[in-house]
């Protein structure tokens, strides 16, 4: 088992080739999985259409499609784990922001945090 940190870089994984393909989580990876990994990775995909909704509310209307796959699978996951309460809303939004800078850019990093601050800003059940 994996910790938090290294499950959440493979659902980024799990998500950006999902997103690219569309092809079923299970068919994108071999052997044994970090399973919170896949559990979160399930998640988003479950809820792909209504989290988008939700980025591209708190982007200001700029749609979550146009955002790249790296970002978009980020603030997906954030979403999903800010909704869920699971951990504070301040760690799945550094993660987010971690993992968009790492993965993306410094840019990128800013963007993810700016929405999911909007999207905590908007939602009662987070911060």
């Amino acid at each position: 088992m994996s910790s938090r940190k290294e499950a959440r870089r493979t659902a980024l994984t799990l998500l950006y080739q999902w997103d690219l393909t569309r092809q079923p989580l299970a068919s994108l990876y071999e052997g044994e999985i970090d399973p919170f990994a896949i559990a979160l990775a399930n998640k988003v995909v479950a809820r792909a259409d209504s989290l988008d909704e939700r980025i591209t509310e708190a982007s200001n209307d700029w749609p979550a499609d146009r955002l790249g796959v790296v970002e978009r699978a980020a603030l997906r996951m954030a979403i999903v784990e800010l909704d869920e309460g699971d951990v504070p809303p301040e760690v799945a939004i550094n993660e987010a922001v971690a993992l968009a800078k790492r993965f993306a850019s410094q840019e990128a990093s800013k963007l993810v945090n700016g929405i999911l601050g909007r999207v905590t800003q908007d939602s009662p059940n987070t911060l």
